[in-house]
């Protein structure tokens, strides 16, 4: 089962859309905005002990959120790079579905996970345990009381984050739109960064792979498939999206894409999709990528990492190990200042 499945689906074009490989190194004095939830389920999921258990404190209160979005990002910003972090805000109506079916996933998971605790199976623990996923009241505020400490800045979406980071993105407020979730797209991110929070080794069932960050390039996407925005979005719903996660039955993506193609519309090929019942909602669900919900409330400021404020919360409440943090701290406040010298000189040079 690949990692994220299960919370955070999205569109499938992992087939269809055209990736680039991209060193995150090579990305300094970039801004980043990032898909906040989708960023800390990812943290959620892989930050576990071997049988499954998550991170926690003394308390029982899971800190693996916290591991992740510290330790993770702190990489990030020592390689130069300016993150902003987008939070969801309400979620859509159209959405009602997608988010019963994942809870359905997730208490099956935790049926399994019961299950496989009892006969000792720890590589099934694990597994199961990773699907069952949730996120707790205390892990948002938590969150962003981490990055205050941090010095970077986040964002509440009036509904969807990945909306909102796709629009930062088009705004040219950010250079680049993070998430797995190939969505972004659909939102018109014209630069979707992917694995940015999860590169390096990785494990994946009984093996390990190498997680590699990609850039994917809407224009290039759209040139390639030879499709408009909106012809990519009906492409979207053919196969299915948050918004209606089951698609059209049997079509998958290259079917789509051709079905697209020939018949230019949603509307126009239905009829040649044996067995296809119009979705209702379609309109609402096109209005939903074309014209989401975004706010221009928001300011961007970089600062230095709160030293003693971080040593305070992550070690003194959360019980993290002093030295590592305060190192992470040194290398964040070493990056922060290369990001700012690469900055201005774009900005003289430019």
């Amino acid at each position: 089962m690949p990692i994220f499945l299960w919370n955070h689906l999205g569109v499938n074009f992992k087939d269809l859309i055209p990736k680039t490989p991209v060193k995150l190194e090579d990305l300094s004095g970039k801004v980043i905005a990032i898909d906040a939830y989708n960023t800390i389920y990812q943290f959620l999921s892989i930050i576990r002990q071997p049988d499954g258990t998550p991170l926690k404190d003394s308390s029982g209160k899971i800190t693996s959120h916290l591991s992740g979005l510290f330790y993770r990002t702190s990489n990030l910003v020592e390689m130069g790079l300016k993150p902003v972090f987008v939070f969801d805000g309400k979620s859509p109506e159209l959405k009602a579905a997608e988010v019963q079916r994942r809870r359905q996933i997730k208490a099956e998971a935790m049926i399994k996970y019961a299950k496989a605790q009892e006969s000792g199976d720890k590589e099934k623990m694990r597994l199961y345990a990773s699907v069952a996923t949730t996120m707790k009241d205390y892990m948002v505020p938590e969150s962003k009381q981490v990055l205050d400490l941090m010095g970077l800045p986040w964002i509440e979406a009036p509904s969807e984050g990945e909306a909102q980071a796709a629009y930062l993105n088009k705004k040219g407020d950010a250079d680049y739109c993070a998430s797995q979730d190939y969505d972004s797209l659909l939102f018109g991110a014209p630069k979707l960064l992917r694995n940015v929070t999860i590169s390096g080794r990785r494990r994946r069932g009984k093996t390990f792979v190498e997680v590699v960050p990609e850039v994917v390039e809407l224009r290039k996407a759209l040139s390639e498939c030879d499709l408009s925005y909106e012809q990519l979005i009906d492409v979207g719903i053919l196969i299915g999206t948050d918004f209606n996660p089951e698609g059209i039955d049997g079509i998958g993506p290259k079917t789509a894409l051709k079905l697209i193609k020939q018949h230019n519309n949603l509307e126009a090929a239905l009829p040649y999709i044996k067995n296809a019942t119009f979705p209702c909602e379609l309109q609402l669900i096109r209005q939903e990528f074309l014209n989401p919900k975004t706010t221009d409330n928001y300011t961007l400021n970089w600062k230095d990492p709160n030293e003693q404020g971080l040593i305070d919360f992550m070690c003194g409440e959360k019980e993290f190990g002093e030295e590592r943090i305060k190192k992470s701290i040194e290398r964040m406040t070493a990056g922060s200042k290369k990001a700012k010298s690469k900055t201005s000189l774009e900005k003289w040079f430019g």
